[in-house]
């Protein structure tokens, strides 16, 4: 089980939360990234074992960009949260043709969806550096890959039958995605103290 504390802020100056403004933030930011690898995972199974919920699960995925921009709109406007929505759908899509490919043994393709894969992960990295300046895009870089590699660990063990592999790549999946959480959570209150005095 993932320690609340572990983490929580990577800057002594936002280490507790002190008001409501900042628990809204919070709650919300945790909330979708667990929103994310929760339903990532349930359209690799979805695609891995054929499961008639795949058109729901997917689009229930799909919705997850778009409640991202609506948590970011008040803070950098429609086209700075617009764009977020626009490459982390990418994220998920490229994903999906990732697992299929891997599924389908389509080696060549899975290969060229892994490198659009990762290519889209830089873009999302060098995009939130360029938003705030408390975001490292070398460091957003390396949570991206990380993720990545998790949920390719996740798919992968399903694939091959290992389901305590996947299982574990998930564990691993949600604290990482958590920490990801924690650091967008830090670098908004950082760069918007104003919001919350």
């Amino acid at each position: 089980m993932y320690n609340f504390n572990d983490n929580y802020f990577m800057h002594e100056p936002h280490k507790d939360c002190k008001n409501a403004a900042e628990i809204n933030l919070m709650n919300t930011m945790r909330s979708l990234w667990e929103q994310h690898a929760a339903w990532t995972r349930a359209a690799i199974t979805s695609i891995v074992f054929s499961q008639p919920d795949e058109e729901f699960v997917t689009r229930r995925l799909l919705r997850n960009p778009k409640d991202f921009a609506d948590a970011l709109r008040p803070f950098y406007g429609d086209s700075i949260a617009s764009k977020f929505s626009v490459l982390l759908t990418e994220h998920l899509v490229i994903a999906s043709e990732l697992v299929k490919a891997l599924k389908a043994g389509l080696t060549k393709k899975a290969k060229e969806a892994e490198k659009r894969w990762y290519q889209n992960a830089k873009d999302i990295a060098a995009f939130l550096a360029q938003i705030n300046p408390y975001w490292s895009e070398e460091s957003w870089r390396a949570m991206m890959f990380e993720h990545l590699r998790l949920v390719t660990a996740e798919a992968a063990g399903m694939l091959r039958g290992n389901y305590q592999a996947s299982i574990d790549a998930t564990d691993e999946n949600e604290k990482h995605v958590l920490e990801m959480a924690d650091m967008m959570i830090n670098g908004i209150i950082m760069q918007f103290p104003e919001q919350f005095a």
